[in-house]
């Protein structure tokens, strides 16, 4: 399927899908015309690719993983399972600063409003 045809299966822009192909998430062949085609497995690795974006891995990452899905594509080989157990604990780890951030705030914003009334 071309580009476009890919963009619609999936609702993701020909201008990601071009982004996700430059960061070796995706790969294409090329029709004589120059035009990228995509085989049917395409919009399933799509599916992940925006799955795993949306659990806060970046693309370096994602590049890392696509080639270790098995199966369906739902599961990953065991040997990158650490690999993923050390972004989450950095998830983690983010999450932890963002509430101590919050909280600090929280606290700004309480001591001004006692202090302007």
């Amino acid at each position: 399927m071309k580009i476009g045809e890919l963009s619609r299966v999936t609702g993701v822009s020909v201008r990601l899908l071009r982004y996700y192909e430059a960061q070796g998430l995706l790969t294409s062949d090329r029709s004589e015309g120059g035009h990228r085609l995509y085989g049917a497995a395409v919009p399933a690795a799509v599916a992940r690719i925006r799955t795993l974006l949306a659990a806060g891995l970046p693309t370096r990452v994602i590049r890392d993983l696509m080639v270790c899905f098995i199966g369906d594509g739902t599961e990953l080989q065991a040997c990158v399972l650490d690999h993923l157990k050390t972004q989450y604990a950095e998830l983690d780890a983010r999450i932890d600063d963002l509430s101590r951030a919050r909280a600090a705030l929280g606290d700004i914003l309480e001591a001004s409003t006692r202090a302007l009334a």
